[in-house]
């Protein structure tokens, strides 16, 4: 049995904090340790306020585009994807390369703004950036192996804590 969740929101601000407390409440009954629970959570919010941000055209001064946010808990993984409509992470032609490539900026340390991707690079086990095909938009893709509480009681799939030796 695996747990999973899609959520269609609108790119405002107030968005943020509701995917944060989902996949936090998910976690918790899940009983997924809770220092892997927050690491998640600041990923994922890092990773919507970004679709917010830059995820589709304000050129009419409303928010009015959505991004999707969709988490999957199957056995020791947890994997979380967001996605938005905007223009997507620039692309550059390198060398040799067939097909263009998305690029992601890299801010400096002390840069007020620009630092959430690397801060998802160290918070996730395997981190993804693409952009979407066809439609437009960036996909932020993130990985990490979970750690159950120890007082997390086991069940036969695996979720709800560590899998229960059947014998």
């Amino acid at each position: 049995m695996s747990i999973w969740w899609s959520l269609h929101l609108r790119r405002e601000a107030a968005s943020v904090p509701l995917a944060r407390r989902l996949l936090l409440g998910t976690m918790e009954t899940a009983g997924v340790d809770p220092d892997v629970s927050f690491e998640l959570s600041v990923a994922l919010t890092e990773a919507c306020a970004n679709a917010v941000e830059h995820g589709g055209d304000l050129s009419d001064g409303e928010a009015s585009e959505a991004y999707r946010v969709t988490a999957y808990l199957d056995g020791e993984t947890c994997r979380i994807e967001v996605a938005d409509s905007g223009p997507g992470f620039p692309v550059s032609l390198g060398t040799g390369v067939s097909r263009a490539a998305p690029t992601v900026r890299r801010a400096a340390p002390d840069a007020e703004h620009g630092r959430g991707l690397r801060l998802i690079e160290e918070l996730a086990d395997h981190v993804q950036f693409g952009n979407r095909t066809g439609r437009g938009g960036a996909v932020v893709s993130f990985d990490k192996i979970v750690k159950w509480r120890t007082d997390a009681p086991p069940t036969p799939w695996g979720v709800g804590g560590p899998p229960l030796a059947l014998t």
